[in-house]
């Protein structure tokens, strides 16, 4: 799948945090260092994000979104 972004950074997903109407992923980046993703709890379920799911980050303008090949 193509993205419109130029900054791809792969992370594993340490966290998820499921509310009702949002939620929040929390990954450890390969590279070095830690980024969070808020996005809809549709979403999360759609991916079917879970603790060791190996993500691209995808970042756009104030957009971290995660993407599973």
């Amino acid at each position: 799948m193509k993205y419109g972004v130029r900054n791809d950074l792969m992370a594993t997903v340490q966290a998820v945090k499921k509310g009702e109407i949002m939620s929040q992923i929390e990954c450890t980046l390969d590279a070095a260092g830690k980024l969070s993703s808020v996005l809809t709890t549709d979403s999360v379920a759609e991916l079917d994000l879970k603790p060791g799911d190996k993500v691209h980050l995808l970042i756009k303008a104030i957009h971290v979104i995660p993407a599973k090949d």
